[in-house]
C-alpha cells in the first residue's frame, strides 16, 4: 500500500472499504497487470479483509477478479488495474470513477431528458452485450453499480455476483442472488413484468414456493404515459418472465428506439454529480453548435447558408 496515497473514502461494500487514492510510485509486486498503473494516476482501492485465514478469500471477491480477468478492456466495463496482498487480506485497484447512476438521478434537479435516458441505456446495453459475448453474466445490475466518469461515460462495475457461464448450458448456477428487485433509474418506478406466455417459467427452481394473487397486468402505457411507442415496445421485450423470450442486449441496440428522435445524447451532455462530500453537482454544457438559435443573437447569425445545403437537395 505504500505505493498509494489515500485521498479519501468513497464507500463501503459487502466485502470491503473503497478508497480514492493516487499511485505515487511504481513497485514490483503481485499485480494483475503490473505495467498498467501510471505514477500520479487516481484509482479506487477496494480493500478486502479476511475475517479468518482458514476461511480463505471471499467467493464474491474471487468472482469479481475472475470475471474481469476473463474480459479484455472495454470502455463500458470498469477496468481492474491491479491486485496485491495487504495485511490479512488483499486490495483491488480499479480505475477511478467520479460517481454512479444512482447519484445522478438522486441529484438531478429535473427528470432526465429522453436523449439522456437513451444515452445511459445505450451505454449499459453495450457493456452488457460485451459481458455476454465474453460469457460473463453480471447478475447485479442496478444504478449504484453503474459508474459514471468525469466525461459522462457509463461503466458497469461490481462483479461480485458475476459468473462465467457455459454457452451450451452445461454448468449449473445458484438460482438465488442477493439483489432481487431493482428500481429502474430513468423512470423511478418499480418494474412491471409482462405475464404473457410464462411457458418454461414453471420449470425454474422455487417456482411454486411463493404464490401471488392472480391479477391482470397494468398496461405499460398507463405506467409510463410519457414514454414513446418505441420505448414501450423495447421495454415490453425486456420485461418478460421467460428468460429465453427476452430480447438480447446486442439485439436491443438495433431497436428503432435508438434511431428515432431524440437521438442518444453525447456523454458530454450528461449530468456529472460529485460523490457525497465533493463539490456541488454540475453538468457539462456539451459541444457548441455554430448554427444553434439563441434569443440574444441576431437571427441572421443563426441561419444556415443555403449554399451549404444546395448540393444535397435532389433536383426537380
Amino acid at each position: 500500500m505504500d505505493q498509494y496515497c489515500i485521498l479519501g473514502r468513497i464507500g463501503e461494500g459487502a466485502h470491503g472499504i473503497v478508497f480514492k487514492a493516487k499511485h505515487v510510485e511504481p513497485r514490483v509486486g503481485w499485480h494483475y497487470v503490473p505495467s498498467i498503473l501510471q505514477t500520479g494516476e487516481i484509482v479506487a482501492l477496494k480493500k478486502v479483509a479476511l475475517r479468518r485465514l482458514e476461511d480463505g478469500i471471499p467467493k464474491q471477491a474471487l468472482r469479481e477478479i475472475k470475471a474481469l480477468q476473463e474480459m479484455e478492456d472495454n470502455q463500458y466495463v470498469v477496468q481492474l488495474k491491479a491486485v496485491f496482498p495487504h495485511g490479512a487480506g488483499f486490495v483491488l485497484a480499479f480505475e477511478f470513477m467520479l460517481s454512479d447512476l444512482a447519484e445522478v438521478v438522486r441529484h438531478a434537479q429535473r427528470p432526465l431528458a429522453q436523449a439522456q435516458v437513451k444515452s445511459y441505456l445505450q451505454m449499459l446495453l453495450k457493456g452488457v452485450a460485451f459481458c455476454h459475448a465474453n460469457n460473463i453474466v453480471h447478475r447485479d445490475l442496478k444504478p449504484a453499480n453503474l459508474l459514471i466518469s468525469a466525461s459522462g461515460q457509463l461503466k458497469i462495475a461490481d462483479f461480485g455476483l458475476a459468473r462465467v457461464f457455459s454457452p451450451d448450458g452445461s454448468r449449473l448456477y445458484t438460482h438465488q442472488v442477493a439483489t432481487r428487485n431493482h428500481c429502474p433509474a430513468p423512470t423511478r418506478v418499480p418494474p412491471s413484468c409482462c405475464h404473457e406466455g410464462l411457458g418454461e417459467l414453471a420449470e425454474l427452481p422455487d417456482y411454486n414456493k411463493i404464490s401471488f394473487k392472480e391479477q391482470a397486468p397494468v398496461p405499460l402505457e398507463e405506467v409510463l404515459p410519457d414514454a414513446s411507442p418505441q420505448a414501450l415496445d423495447l421495454l415490453s421485450q425486456f420485461l418478460l418472465y421467460p428468460p429465453l423470450r427476452r430480447i438480447a442486449a446486442s439485439k436491443a441496440l438495433l431497436h428503432q428506439y435508438f434511431f428515432t428522435a431524440p437521438l442518444p445524447a453525447h456523454p458530454s451532455e450528461l449530468p456529472i454529480p460529485q460523490r457525497p462530500g465533493g463539490p456541488a453537482p454540475k453538468a457539462h454544457p456539451g459541444p457548441h453548435h455554430v448554427h444553434d438559435f439563441h434569443v440574444d443573437r441576431p437571427l441572421e447569425e443563426s441561419l444556415l447558408n443555403p449554399e451549404l445545403i444546395w448540393p444535397f437537395i435532389p433536383e426537380g
